[in-house]
């Protein structure tokens, strides 16, 4: 007789945890939602009081409604439940986000921009996505800045949607092709110079996404913490009430 499969085990999240994801980019390598979407719902269960997006956390996000990724319908009233239960919701706008500061999506948030400061066990962290902190890398810098840009939401406000479609795909495929400088390397020494700056305004630790790897290391001032996407790791990391890192949730 077959033994029973036996259930994959996981720690309990600490009481006060932080849960982060990043980088899941639903619709495309992160495929569809449904095994996020389950994942967040158990995270009241788990002692979660907050949970931070760290950005693209679908393959692309625009703030605009004939722009809206599949998934996004249910994770809306997701995210309501959570928050009339306690847990505050934050999202880091990242590189396949446009304009959602300014949108109507952004009332399902208690924060949506390009940065977020919390503390959790003592600890000071900066969230930041972590794209455009190459200086070197100009072609993505003036990407970047083009179609962030008030003309870009202006125009994109009033597309069609069968245009808008068009325009996501063909956005999909420039990024491709842009001249990331992660795609080689990480750039270490950019981080450090934009790590060294932004601690000495009172932060600890800088949390990065973007890079879709998990690392860490030691800067003057503090640390520097890379995540790992959750498409590649399906995991929703944790920041405990003692402020130390670790990945748990489950797997999808």
């Amino acid at each position: 007789m077959a033994k029973p499969a036996r259930r994959q085990q996981r720690r309990a999240a600490p009481l006060g945890g932080v849960a982060i994801v990043a980088d899941a980019h639903l619709g495309g390598p992160g495929g569809p939602a449904a095994p996020l979407l389950e994942q967040l719902r158990r995270l009241p269960a788990e002692g979660c009081e907050r949970l931070l997006f760290m950005g693209d956390l679908f393959q692309a996000w625009v703030g605009f409604p004939q722009f809206e990724p599949p998934g996004l319908a249910e994770l809306l009233p997701l995210l309501t439940v959570l928050r009339a239960g306690g847990v505050r919701v934050d999202y880091v706008e990242g590189n396949r986000d446009f304009f959602l500061a300014s949108s109507p999506y952004a009332t399902f948030f208690d924060s949506v921009g390009d940065e977020v400061a919390f503390t959790a066990g003592g600890v000071r962290y900066l969230a930041v996505h972590g794209d455009g902190l190459d200086d070197d890398d100009v072609q993505y810098r003036l990407w970047r800045r083009a179609t962030k840009s008030f003309p870009v939401r202006l125009a994109m406000r009033w597309l069609p949607a069968r245009l808008a479609r068009r325009l996501v795909d063909s956005t999909e495929r420039k990024l491709a092709q842009t001249n990331f400088k992660h795609r080689l390397a990480i750039p270490t020494a950019a981080i450090d110079r934009f790590a060294a700056r932004r601690l000495r305004e009172g932060h600890d630790a800088l949390l990065l996404g973007h890079f879709h790897e998990g690392r860490r290391w030691q800067v003057p001032g503090g640390e520097v913490r890379l995540l790992p996407a959750w498409f590649d790791s399906r995991r929703i990391e944790w920041l405990g009430a003692e402020g130390d890192l670790n990945a748990e949730s489950g797997r999808a």
